[in-house]
């Protein structure tokens, strides 16, 4: 059931909190403002980068050789990534060799949403209702539900047991005849789950700990664990009636009894393994609470993963018998390793991709930000309107449109001021749009202002109609 908060601003506090704004909204502005400078030279630096390496790298034709000649070059190479490293998790005791081991933790809670509006009042006062709702999900860290906005559902959720995520990486990691660099190690992705074979004593422990804790927060719980299974019983057929059977039926009877000898082999092996009530596992999951495919409120399931070896792609500079990042002549750094086998060009081209994408992603955070800073710097305009929220409502629009195009405008003058310096014939092509944005809303929508007045004045001056 959702739970709800209505508080009331009054309008001298809301005037106050828009002036105190405009110092916020210069902030954002001038963040916004060097995000995209730098955004650009970053962008066009990373490009040159690529280029550069694009057209210096060499294919390194056999990794599983030294090649001197190759000393101090940027390769490309593919060969497979392995190590006789053996690593291990100490809190489970269970360890492979691997390249790395991961454990992921996550805790079944309650979680708290929340859904806000806000309506105007005549004479300036604001109302928020703020809405609360509840729904429980698995999650990375516990919820502290003693904050929770509705008493219902304060300290509601509570953790069987608290585990720290985990990652270790191998130090020896080959590649050929060559050792990979911790970075380049960090950059392999091959997992797969780990088999556990966690001690039956550890697993008591756990067992009784959760088991506690279970009890503290729900209470005592009858037990569940179901009795163990019983062979299945056949009555035997004496020989003498088996002689006088067909032969098809002597085949089935057979068949069926191979069958029946096969169950209860596998029941007997199951009865002698320990069933433990609040641990269980499956496949490289490690679940604390009573029923896994029923999860209660503080339920804990941790996985565990291992990076094992693959065949990858690296490209970097030579440096002995590891790899170092190349170096371009303006100072970006570039190395990589990605899956599997994959050409320089292919390489180059995918890293090129990535650059244009995050440079979009910068450029569009960029100018919202720069809008959001207008927006918070002119916004008590509209606030001190707002005891009459009608009239206040189409002031805020006209206001926000104005700080939306300024702010577009003064995004694409900062966009094409930084490319000045490294393409010029784009970076004056977006002046020129910047400009064009400027005249239009300056001058056609002055006189677009001026011919509603005029519109509106011939209205007022027309004769009111006579009655008949």
């Amino acid at each position: 059931m959702a739970y709800t908060e209505t508080t009331t601003t009054g309008y001298g506090t809301r005037v106050g909190n828009s002036f105190k704004a405009i110092g916020s909204g210069f902030i954002l502005f001038v963040l916004g403002t060097a995000l995209l400078w730098w955004n650009e030279g970053r962008a066009v630096k990373t490009e040159k980068m690529l280029d550069e390496a694009g057209s210096a790298y060499v294919e390194m034709e056999n990794p599983n050789k030294k090649d001197a000649s190759l000393e101090g070059e940027l390769i490309c190479g593919t060969a497979l990534a392995t190590t006789e490293d053996s690593l291990s998790d100490a809190q489970f005791g269970i360890g492979a060799k691997a390249i790395a081991l991961r454990r992921t933790v996550e805790y079944y809670q309650w979680v708290e949403h929340s859904q806000t509006k806000k309506e105007d009042k005549l004479g300036g006062k604001e109302v928020t209702t703020t809405t609360y709702t509840y729904s429980k999900r698995w999650v990375s860290s516990p919820v502290q539900s003693s904050q929770f906005h509705d008493p219902a559902y304060q300290n509601k959720n509570t953790v069987l047991t608290t585990v720290e995520e985990a990652e270790q990486y191998a130090e020896n990691v080959t590649f050929g005849a060559y050792k990979l660099p911790e970075s380049l190690i960090h950059s392999i992705s091959s997992r797969e789950g780990m088999e556990l074979a966690i001690s039956e004593e550890l697993l008591t422990q756990f067992d009784k700990a959760t088991q506690a804790a279970y009890e503290r927060f729900y209470g005592v719980q009858k037990g569940t664990q179901q009795p163990a299974q019983q062979p299945v019983q056949q009555q035997a057929i004496p020989d003498s009636v088996k002689a006088l059977l067909p032969d098809s039926v002597k085949a089935a009877l057979d068949s069926l009894q191979a069958v029946n000898d096969s169950i209860n082999r596998q029941m007997e092996n199951a009865n002698n393994k320990k069933d433990l009530e609040y641990i269980h596992q499956a496949g490289n999951v490690l679940y604390f609470g009573r029923v896994p495919g029923a999860p209660e409120v503080g339920d804990v399931r941790v996985t565990f993963e291992k990076v094992v070896p693959a065949k990858v792609t690296v490209m970097a500079v030579v440096d002995g018998d590891t790899f170092k990042p190349f170096k371009a002549k303006n100072g970006k750094r570039f190395e990589t390793l990605v899956m599997g086998k994959k050409s320089g060009d292919e390489i180059i081209d995918a890293a090129k991709e990535t650059n244009n994408i995050i440079l979009w992603v910068l450029r569009i955070i960029g100018i919202m930000m720069v809008i959001g800073g207008l927006k918070g710097i002119f916004g008590f305009i509209e606030t001190i309107l707002k005891v009459v929220p009608f009239v206040a409502g189409i002031f805020g629009w006209g206001v926000g449109l104005v700080c939306t195009v300024i702010g577009i405008a003064w995004s694409l003058i900062v966009i094409a001021i930084a490319w000045l310096f490294y393409r010029p014939l784009l970076g004056i092509s977006l002046l020129v749009l910047a400009g064009f944005l400027v005249w239009v809303f300056a001058f056609k929508g002055k006189d677009k202002l001026k011919e509603l007045a005029s519109k509106a004045q011939k209205k007022q001056a027309a004769p009111a109609p006579v009655a008949e």
